[in-house]
């Protein structure tokens, strides 16, 4: 997704084209073949690209001999038969680690543990970071209702992989139970889908949360990492650079939110063309949903109101409006 000159609603009042994203391609990545990436870091690319994976899931193979398993990936035989060929004689994996529980992060976490002997981690079930958790009904993800890890991490839990520890990072907004795994021992950082290469993530109430996504995107700036290893993309050499452009990306959207609101569009349906003008039409149904919470951001944070509620069917004005 790229930013194009500055447009005009139909009114001929400008909106903002927001920040260019910085997009590092992976154009032809080897399908289903462990890669060593790092010291102690093999990443496997599963054989699922599409609109919403880029070339596909990164399932990192994390250690030596004592082996950690993040994000294994959609449950598909072929994938999780190659995730346990990586090993080396003498090796075993002993932790399965999830960022996130949207069908192509945790699925395969089940299987392969019953397959290895493994413990699975994560934050908890679906929806389990939102105060009343998510109402299947309600939810348009596509999501992993059945997860449920072996042991529970919140914010700062370590996980100790043979030499290695992993720090848990609770970074909600994509996925209320996102989490970003950190080895403070080399500045690596495992962002899931909070921090991808080739695009901005998208952001779908109820479980989704634009502030907290913005929150999250300035911890992990905090942590000073060296390298950012997303689950979708290659890996970030420049991390403070990156985050910064994304930051900036999402404020510039926002920013563009507030001047088409003002000059009068007021429904989702006229919203997204004016907004996300730079993003294909075939995305614009997805990009509704980001466009949802920028908006919820925005009543909460009483820059916008919405008549009744800011729900998909609202109309929303600028306070001083009259409705």
């Amino acid at each position: 997704m790229t930013a194009t000159s500055p447009s005009l609603p139909p009114d001929g009042a400008p909106t903002p084209a927001p920040t260019p994203l910085p997009v590092l391609d992976d154009p032809a990545p080897p399908y289903e073949v462990a890669q060593v990436i790092a010291p102690g870091i093999r990443r496997i690319v599963a054989r699922n690209p599409g609109p919403f994976t880029y070339t596909g899931t990164s399932t990192y193979l994390v250690g030596q001999g004592t082996v950690a398993v993040i994000d294994p990936g959609p449950d598909r035989p072929g994938h999780i038969a190659r995730i346990q060929a990586a090993l080396a004689p003498g090796e075993r994996i002993t932790h399965i680690l999830v960022t996130h529980t949207h069908e192509d992060h945790s699925p395969a976490a089940r299987p392969l543990a019953a397959a290895t002997g493994a413990r699975v981690y994560g934050y908890g079930p679906h929806g389990s970071g939102r105060h009343g958790g998510v109402d299947p009904s309600q939810a348009f993800e596509a999501a992993d209702w059945a997860f449920e890890p072996d042991v529970r991490l919140d914010q700062g839990a370590a996980v100790d992989v043979g030499r290695r520890r992993l720090v848990a990072h609770h970074t909600p907004g994509h996925c209320s139970n996102h989490l970003c795994f950190a080895d403070p021992s080399c500045g690596a950082v495992f962002t899931g889908d909070l921090v991808m290469s080739w695009s901005s993530s998208i952001v779908s109430p109820p479980d989704g949360d634009m502030a907290a996504y913005m929150q999250s995107l300035h911890k992990v700036k905090a942590l000073s990492a060296k390298r950012l290893y997303p689950t979708h993309g290659v890996p970030i050499d420049a991390p403070q650079a990156f985050l910064d452009a994304l930051i900036a990306h999402r404020k510039d959207r926002e920013a563009k939110v507030l001047a088409a609101v003002t000059a009068g569009a007021e429904t989702l349906d006229a919203l997204v063309p004016q907004v996300y003008r730079d993003v294909p039409p075939a995305m614009h149904p997805a990009a509704a949903r980001s466009l949802l919470a920028h908006l919820i951001k925005l009543v909460d944070e009483r820059r916008l109101v919405a008549d009744p509620a800011p729900v998909a069917d609202a109309r929303f004005f600028p306070p001083n409006a009259s409705c």
